[in-house]
């Protein structure tokens, strides 16, 4: 089984301060939601994207004042990296 390489936070796709700053969030498409709840991502994005059929993605949301005012979308394994990283120096301290 290959190693998995290190990641460093140049690594990282998009940082708590990329968003704030708005350096990496951009408007890709608008969706349809059909009667169902379903949805399909735009197949130039997938691509991009890198997501493929049975990949997982985490929906992570924001609400503001009891509402859900923002919906995101990050590849499973991203969140996974993400995860080990906020924990990581927690468990250290352990």
């Amino acid at each position: 089984m290959a190693k998995k390489e290190k990641r460093t936070k140049a690594d990282v796709c998009c940082t708590p301060e990329d968003v704030v700053t708005g350096s990496c969030c951009r408007v890709e498409s608008l969706l349809s939601v059909d009667e169902r709840g379903q949805m399909v991502l735009p197949k130039s994005l997938r691509d991009r994207a890198g997501i493929s059929a049975g990949d997982k993605l985490g929906l992570v949301t924001w609400e503001k004042e009891g509402k859900i005012c923002c919906i995101v979308l990050i590849k499973a394994d991203e969140m996974a990296v993400m995860a080990k990283n906020m924990i990581s120096p927690l468990m250290r301290d352990i």
